[in-house]
């Protein structure tokens, strides 16, 4: 099976459609448009009390190519947790490989944070207390926002609290693209090794970066090693970052986080230090 298809096949028993089950008196906005582009859609899951306070700006991952904002995988634990306690919940989707590369999609995530941040009050919540949560794929295009703030401010975003990396391998791009890697790897980075560290998390870096946690498959080796020297490079520039590791496989992971769990009250722990919700 050629490995992009079966990236796709897991995606896609990972999606479930639309999330049922909200909590009570919650209630959904679908396909907020943040830009002119159709891909560039978000949906904004709304406690049913007030006041809510806090945001969760998720992107999903997929290869550069695949995933949607809606999969079950992506929001279902999520939603059922974050939002009974007054936290928003917000899912973006971006212009996908081939009609946009890695840099777009962090601008289009960008965007996306920008628009969250101008809807937050008629959201009754706090543009100030936001944030950025991604996976796989998401969490690299979340990390280049956190490492470089230029690329989020070209998008229009104010700073925001904190940034949630589930289980990334493209943290450090170069070092990915000199070893061995995935067909898929070459289709989103190319050959050129400039652009490796364009679109590298690690080799954007600047200035003292918000706080972050990293988490980590113990399953992954690759993951594991990016996220220790990610968080040593931020520390190196005074920020702070702290590693998760977990016997959990990179698709549950995500899918997990917001259950019943250990993992899910480390990343709750994580969340209140930086004053969410």
């Amino acid at each position: 099976m050629r490995p992009l298809l079966a990236l796709a096949r897991l995606v896609a028993g990972h999606r479930g459609g639309n999330l049922d089950g909200l909590p009570a008196g919650a209630h959904v906005e679908r396909d907020l448009a943040y830009g002119l582009d159709p891909a560039q859609r978000l949906d904004a899951y709304l406690p049913g009390r007030a006041p809510v306070g806090p945001i969760v700006v998720v992107v999903h991952g997929g290869a550069w190519a695949l995933g949607d904002k809606a999969g079950a995988a992506v929001v279902g634990h999520k939603v059922a947790h974050w939002l009974p306690m007054g936290v928003i919940v917000v899912s973006v989707n971006y212009r996908l490989l081939p009609r946009a590369e890695p840099l777009e999609q962090a601008g289009d995530v960008a965007r996306a944070l920008a628009f969250v941040q101008g809807r937050a009050a008629a959201w009754g919540a706090d543009a100030s207390r936001v944030v950025l949560m991604g996976h796989s794929t998401g969490a690299h295009l979340a990390a280049l926002l956190a490492a470089d703030g230029e690329l989020a401010k070209r998008g229009g975003v104010k700073p925001w609290l904190a940034t949630v990396l589930l289980d990334s391998a493209a943290l450090d791009v170069v070092r990915l693209m000199q070893g061995p890697h995935r067909r898929f790897h070459d289709r989103a980075f190319g050959p050129v090794p400039e652009h490796w560290a364009q679109a590298s998390p690690l080799h954007r870096l600047r200035g003292r970066p918000m706080p972050v946690l990293l988490v980590h498959s113990t399953e992954r080796q690759d993951s594991q090693e990016q996220a220790r020297q990610f968080a040593e490079a931020v520390e190196q520039r005074g920020g702070r970052a702290e590693v998760l590791a977990l016997p959990l496989s990179h698709l549950d992971i995500n899918a997990q986080l917001g259950d019943d769990s250990a993992y899910t009250v480390t990343v709750d722990a994580f969340l209140r230090s930086v004053g969410v919700p």
